[in-house]
């Protein structure tokens, strides 16, 4: 029986789909190897958000093939997606397809074992396209699952290859929808994370919005936390939020994209809001979750980006007193129309911008959890980690405490006591 081997980069909604490909490649007779080394077939599900994520893509293919020089190494994802062209160049990749074709990877791999001549095999996505439900069976050995509910997305920003390589915006079904929730139950999962590639727009094709999928997925049995992955500002309203509020197994901890405090950066982002209607949206959510965790991504560095707008998002990065802060310096991509746009800034640049607005964002961070200290939480534990149990509070607070045995997969009240810069220590009180 040939085996194969699944590396993942980029983000949850990519890992969702190795799940997807690794259960499509069992039932086509395929077996997992726990390691590359040795492996029949490896699998590349690349990233395309940045340059560096490309460059990721390519040496984990180089490395893969040098490895292993006589596997089948098949390029999947957003690369091959957004960049047909380029990912067929790929010399080291045997296989080459686009995340479109996913549940066509095990056939391709089949032909090519029998012919050993290279494949490129991309698709386009198009308008009316469905949303592609998972052929997962067996979700192992999860405290917290992530389920993805809504892929694509309509709305190129300037700076996004994402939308030319996930296609449209497309929400999953009901009936799929609750097959994945008992699936998730049953495989032990007791938090779910819904994903998506614009989370916000779930649902926009049904007359459905968040709250809808929030509650639906809290009324699951053995399902005790919903948590919501990364979501657009200009599409959380007051009765949604009015809504989620009442839903006791909802996690309150909000990732705002944010992406620059500068409104005129924020226009020739073509992002759909100004900072003063973010700053809105985050009073609203404190008001009615007092102890929510607000988290963000900011892009430095945008073209035509001057000092004095960098200053404008430094200082209201400061005010918003965000829990965590993904920075990332702008990355050209090819296609899109931010990489045309005159003003574009050196690399020493971008990374002297986000030095300084890291040193904001960890002084933020830091006093999110420090204010915390003292307080009571319920913490549900995920793995161990250095003798430690590990866990996460509702608002998305990071947890490690001593016990005596393996917490994993169970709740238990701690009292928070110190930060140490990634983590809060916390002794454990209770059952809960």
């Amino acid at each position: 029986m040939n085996t194969f081997f699944i590396y993942t980069l980029g983000c949850k909604v990519n890992s969702y789909d190795s799940a997807d490909i690794e259960s499509r490649m069992v039932s086509a007779g395929f077996s997992r190897a726990p390691l590359p080394a040795g492996a029949d077939v490896i699998i590349v599900n690349s990233c395309t958000v940045t340059a560096e994520s490309d460059r990721k893509t390519r040496q984990t293919v180089s490395r893969a093939k040098r490895e292993n020089p006589g596997a089948c190494v098949v390029l999947c994802g957003c690369l091959p997606q957004y960049s047909p062209e380029k990912a067929a160049l790929v010399a080291d990749a045997d296989i080459v397809t686009g995340n479109r074709l996913n549940a066509e990877i095990p056939g391709m791999i089949k032909a090519y074992l029998g012919k050993k001549e290279k494949t490129v095999q991309i698709e386009k996505h198009e308008r009316n396209e469905l949303f592609t439900t998972s052929d997962v069976s067996r979700i192992e050995g999860r405290t917290r699952g992530f389920l993805k509910i809504q892929d694509g997305c309509d709305r190129y920003c300037t700076y996004c290859a994402i939308p030319y390589a996930r296609g449209f915006s497309r929400s999953v079904s009901d009936e799929a929808f609750d097959r994945e929730l008992e699936l998730f139950s049953s495989s032990g999962c007791k938090e779910i994370v819904l994903v998506g590639v614009n989370l916000s727009f779930y649902g926009k094709e049904y007359g459905k919005n968040l709250a809808d999928a929030v509650e639906r997925a809290a009324k699951t049995p053995g399902i005790v936390r919903v948590r919501l992955g990364s979501l657009e500002p200009e599409l959380i309203d007051a009765p949604m939020l009015e809504r989620l509020a009442k839903v006791p197994e909802f996690c309150p901890h909000f990732h705002i994209s944010l992406q620059s405090g500068s409104d005129a950066v924020l226009k020739r982002m073509n992002r759909h809001y100004t900072s003063g209607e973010f700053a809105a949206v985050a009073s609203e959510i404190r008001r009615l979750f007092p102890d929510a965790a607000l988290t963000t991504d900011v892009i430095c560095g945008f073209p035509g980006e001057t000092e004095d707008e960098f200053l404008k998002t430094l200082d209201f990065v400061g005010k918003m007193r965000f829990e965590k802060t993904h920075i990332f310096p702008y990355s050209k991509r090819e296609g899109t129309p931010a990489a045309k746009m005159d003003g574009q800034l050196t690399a020493a640049v971008k990374s002297e911008r986000c030095r300084r607005l890291k040193e904001v964002c960890d002084r933020t961070r830091a006093e999110y959890v420090a204010s915390r200290i003292g307080m009571t939480y319920e913490v549900l534990f995920e793995t161990p980690k250095g003798g430690m149990q590990t866990g996460y509070t509702k608002n998305y607070i990071p947890v490690t405490a001593a016990y005596s045995r393996d917490l994993t997969g169970e709740s238990r009240l701690v009292r928070i006591k110190e930060f140490d810069g990634e983590r809060a220590r916390a002794s454990v009180l209770s059952d809960f």
